[in-house]
């Protein structure tokens, strides 16, 4: 069974159209295949850049000691879950 498949239209520039088509012709490809898959491989880009977090070995290693043995709660933080208490119910 066949996804549905929706439209995507965009209007560009004649020198964006132009540069389109000669990508898209060097790859051996429509500009349609070239536009999407390209398109494609950037979101695939941004979602994982702005969804993974990396650390440093240091970094990693100071944040699982810290999840070891997290440090006893402050008053700005015994402060923050009273306030988030009042303000939400659960």
């Amino acid at each position: 069974m066949e996804e549905a498949r929706k439209r995507i239209t965009a209007r560009v520039s004649d020198n964006v159209r132009v540069a389109l088509e000669q990508a898209a012709e060097l790859l051996g490809a429509t500009v349609n295949q070239f536009v999407v898959q390209t398109a494609f491989q950037e979101a695939q880009r941004v979602i994982e850049r702005e969804s993974v977090i990396r650390l440093s070995q240091k970094d990693a290693r100071k944040v699982l000691a810290l999840l070891d043995h997290p440090p006893k709660p402050n008053k700005r933080l015994k402060d923050a879950v009273k306030q988030f208490r009042g303000t939400v119910r659960a």
